[in-house]
């Protein structure tokens, strides 16, 4: 039994936070997991930067409702989900994640959930349990199943390293080289392929 658990950022869809670093004009938070491994650092530090500036929840999502999905995305989402179960795992938030789901094909989404107050400002967040991607693929396996893992950051390396097949997609020149023995494609159909070969295998 397998089930592909896939990152959502950089893999289906653009990167939230750097989407709104643009619309916002706020050029230090184009920060994201790629360049900060600690997640719990790079949320509070931008929640910081958004308290500074006066923004809030309604300001990201105006911007996120014109995010549209990476070109080939839920054409391969759509092949993916016909061949074998897919898990999309991200470290976002529900808050975030809705209006993309649906231009998606509401696949199923495990995700995070920021703490909002009622003047919408940002005021924390609350993860769903601790090294969420490596956590998830390991309870999936406690259950019966084979994970085949892909993503782009340091985030998704948990779960790429720990699955029966991971793969890097459009990941930083960095990462590539630091984890020379994981398979790195640019395209979905690369990935495709590499992912029904794990399949059958």
């Amino acid at each position: 039994m397998n089930i592909v658990c896939l990152d959502l950022e950089g893999v289906l869809v653009p990167e939230i936070w750097i989407a709104f670093a643009e619309e916002s004009g706020i050029p230090e938070l184009k920060r994201t997991t790629r360049d900060e491994p600690d997640y719990d650092k790079l949320m509070k530090w931008r929640i910081g930067i958004l308290k500074e500036h006066g923004l809030g929840l309604k300001e990201i999502q105006d911007t996120i409702a014109k995010i549209d999905p990476m070109p080939g995305a839920k054409e391969f989402l759509d092949e993916l989900r016909s061949l074998t179960q897919v898990i999309i795992i991200s470290d976002t938030f529900s808050q975030f994640a809705g209006p993309l789901m649906k231009k998606l094909g509401y696949p199923t989404i495990f995700c995070n959930t920021l703490e909002v107050a009622e003047n919408g400002e940002i005021t924390g967040f609350k993860m769903r349990c601790e090294q969420s991607k490596l956590t998830t693929v390991k309870a999936l396996q406690s259950i019966g199943y084979d994970t085949i893992a892909s993503g782009d950051s340091h985030n998704d390396l948990g779960m790429i390293l720990n699955s029966k097949a991971g793969f890097l997609f459009r990941s930083t020149d960095a990462i590539k080289a630091e984890y020379p023995q994981l398979p790195a494609y640019e395209t979905y159909e690369e990935l495709m392929g590499a992912i029904k070969k794990a399949i059958a295998e």
